[in-house]
C-alpha cells in the first residue's frame, strides 16, 4: 500500500533511538523528508546521516527540548530546511518513575510542554500544509500505562493528559485539515531502552512482567513506528482524535 508520504516534510521530537529513530526511519523509507532533535548530538548526526541514506532531505539538532524557546526556534528553522512541516510527531519522554514533585516536574515539562510548545510553533506550517494538499497531522506518543494504576505515580498521569489535549486539539483543528491523533504502547523492547535495563537489571521482575501478555513478548519500536506512520499518513485521513492502543492486549480495558 502506498502510504502517500512521498515528498512530505515530517518533524520528529525525541527522533534518535527507539522508537522515535523507527519513525523517522520508516517515514524516510517512504520518502519523506525528515527532520530529528535530540539531547545527544552525536546521536543527532549519526541519525541524520542514515535518513539521507534513503535519498531524503534531513537534517537535526541537539535541542533541550525542557527549554521552549529553543525548541520553537528549532522547529522554525526546521521547517525553513525543509520546506514546509506536514507532519510533527512528539515523541520525546521524561520516563521518570514515582510520586514526588520532581518525577512530576520532569514528566511534565518534556512531555506535555513538548508537545504543547512543537505544535504552536509547527500549527501555521500544518495548516499551510494541509491548506495546500489536504492533509496535515500531529502524532503524538503516549503509553498504556495513562489507563491503568497500580500506586500512585506521575508518569501514567502525564500520558493520559496527552490524550486528553490530542482530542480537543483534533476538534478545533479540524476543518483547518489538521489531524491530532495518539498511539499508546505497551512494553516496548529495544537495545537501551527501558524494558532491556528492567531485563539486565531485574530479570525476574521483567519475566513475571512479560508473562502477563497474551502475545508472550514486548513489541518491537518498528510495530509502534507502524502504527504511528499509519496515523501520519493521507491513508488515515479520517481519522483523528484517536487513541490506538498497541500493547499486545496486556491492558483488559474495552476501548469504546
Amino acid at each position: 500500500m502506498d502510504l502517500g508520504l512521498k515528498g512530505k516534510k515530517a518533524v520528529i521530537l525525541g527522533g534518535t533511538r527507539g522508537i522515535g529513530r523507527a519513525i523517522a526511519d520508516t517515514l524516510a523509507k517512504e520518502g519523506a523528508d525528515v527532520a530529528v532533535c535530540a539531547r545527544n548530538a552525536g546521536q543527532v548526526a549519526e541519525t541524520v546521516a542514515a535518513l539521507k541514506g534513503f535519498g531524503v532531505n534531513a537534517t537535526g539538532a541537539s535541542v533541550d527540548i525542557m527549554d521552549g524557546a529553543a525548541l520553537k526556534a528549532w522547529i522554525a528553522t526546521a521547517g525553513a530546511e525543509l520546506g514546509g512541516i506536514d507532519i510533527l510527531v512528539s515523541n520525546a519522554g521524561a520516563m521518570a518513575q514515582g510520586n514526588d514533585v520532581s518525577a512530576w516536574e520532569q514528566n511534565f515539562r518534556l512531555d506535555v510542554l513538548g508537545a504543547v510548545n512543537a505544535f504552536e510553533a509547527a500549527q501555521p506550517m500544518l495548516a499551510d500544509a494541509a491548506t495546500a494538499k489536504g492533509d496535515a497531522a500531529f502524532v503524538i506518543i503516549a503509553s498504556i500505562s495513562a489507563a491503568v494504576a497500580e500506586m500512585a505515580d506521575s508518569y501514567g498521569p502525564v500520558k493520559a493528559s496527552l490524550i486528553h489535549m490530542a482530542k480537543g486539539l483534533a476538534r478545533q483543528h479540524a476543518r483547518a485539515g489538521i489531524r491530532v491523533n495518539v498511539v499508546s504502547p505497551g512494553m516496548v523492547y529495544f537495545e537501551g531502552g527501558v524494558w532491556h535495563m528492567v531485563e539486565t537489571n531485574m530479570p525476574d521482575f521483567f519475566k513475571k512482567q512479560l508473562a502477563r501478555n497474551p502475545t508472550g513478548r514486548c513489541a518491537t519500536a518498528q510495530e509502534i513506528a507502524n502504527a504511528a506512520v499509519f496515523l501520519a499518513s493521507p491513508v488515515s485521513s479520517y481519522t483523528t482524535g484517536s487513541n490506538l492502543v498497541v500493547d499486545g492486549a496486556i491492558s483488559n480495558r474495552v476501548n469504546f
